[in-house]
This record gives C-alpha cells, structure tokens and sequence, in this order.
C-alpha cells in the first residue's frame, strides 16, 4: 500500500534535500534542486510510523540508485544507519518508531508541522544564499517540546 504525501511531507522533504545541498548521502552526486526526482527523501523506518516521518534523524537525501540499492538490501541499511547514528541514536530512533501516543500528537499537529518545515527551508534557502556550504541542520517538529538529542563522542 502507497502512503499519500501530504503538503508537510514535501516542506520535510526539502529540509532534508537542501540540508545536504542536494547531494546525495551516500553516492555524493548532485542533483541540481527543483529536480525533485533526482534526490529522494529516504526514510529509514517508513513514513507508515508517524512517531518518526518527520524526524531528520530517520532520513537522508539519496538519489535515485543508492535509495533502490539500499532498499533492496536491508541488512546493508540497517548498518549503515548504525554507523551514522551511533548505537545509542539507532535504539533511541527505533524506542521513538513504536511510540504511537507521539506519532498521533505529530499527526494531530500536522498543518503546524508543515509551516514549521516550510518556515525552515526558507531560513536554510537564506543561508545558501548567504553563502553558507556543506551541511545545514534544521530543527525538528516537536509538538511536545524539543528533542533530546544523544551525540556520541
């Protein structure tokens, strides 16, 4: 069954794309912006789990190889995203994934999720054109407060 994209996951989607400057993560090619097609917002645990569509921790931007070829090889992913979070990130994600009673307050804050990311990609497009380069973090969407974040040493 195909998930519909909704107008937040298109605002998401392009903070996670201009994050990386629209490069792939994995592949590092470039995929000018506008060319939706060319990058993928990937989802590490699927946008099925509302607790953690909208978290740029479970996505990367990869382009349309990589994202097939990563798809096609779970276990390969599995690490990867082990590698890139850490253990403690990876387990903090997957206890976050299964977290119904968050992914409904997401859910139910969805129109104030959207202009959140829409809101952030327009600060992150401001930088570029400032001349920022290399990678821009953006803050996630929250309806309870901020996130703790775990950074490994």
């Amino acid at each position: 069954m195909k998930i519909k994209l909704r107008t937040v996951d298109r605002h998401f989607s392009n903070c996670i794309r201009e994050r990386v400057d629209w490069t792939c993560e994995r592949c590092g090619s470039y995929k000018p912006e506008g060319r939706r097609q060319g990058l993928h917002c990937s989802h590490f645990h699927g946008r099925g789990a509302w607790s953690t569509r909208l978290d740029p921790s479970n996505c990367e931007a990869l382009c349309y190889g990589c994202h097939s070829h990563l798809e096609q090889h779970p276990y390969k992913h599995t690490e990867r995203q082990r590698e890139i979070m850490g253990e403690v990130g990876f387990y903090l994600l997957l206890e976050r994934s299964i977290d119904t009673q968050f992914g409904r307050s997401i859910k139910k804050a969805e129109a104030e999720a959207s202009k959140h990311f829409r809101e952030e990609y327009k600060r992150m497009q401001r930088l570029r054109l400032e001349g920022t380069m290399g990678r821009i973090e953006f803050t996630p969407f929250n309806p309870n407060g901020p996130f703790l974040r775990v950074v490994e040493d």
